[in-house]
């Protein structure tokens, strides 16, 4: 099965569902917006892709951070932290498909992983 976590507004995981509905692949949506992210989520990502990876710095919420909080982002204990308190800071779409990891989407990127149907 597949779960995509992030936030139904967010225009890359629209883009991340629509890829996923027009293959007709079935997948589960967590909106971490709404119902949070578990701390072993994130350590289990973070594990996965590097916690470097799963901090989104380009986007609206990790520039609206207080400077001196952006600047405690020193190490994977700290950022994942971060994340807990504020999900928007993680890029999206975090993808669990069957026993990998990803994240962001890339349509070329995920031929690769998506199940052949």
């Amino acid at each position: 099965m597949i779960t995509v976590y992030g936030i139904a507004h967010c225009d890359t995981v629209k883009k991340a569902k629509a890829w996923l509905d027009g293959r007709g692949l079935a997948y589960q949506f967590h909106d971490f917006k709404k119902a949070g992210v578990s701390e072993d989520h994130l350590h289990a990502w973070a594990k996965a892709v590097g916690w470097e990876k799963l901090l989104n710095r380009q986007g609206t919420t990790w520039r609206k951070l207080d400077p001196a909080e952006q600047a405690g982002v020193v190490d994977q204990e700290s950022a994942l932290a971060l994340m807990g308190r504020h999900t928007s800071v993680i890029k999206r779409p975090v993808v669990q498909w069957s026993g990998q990891i990803s994240v962001g989407f890339k349509a070329e990127d995920w031929e690769g992983l998506a199940p052949k149907v």
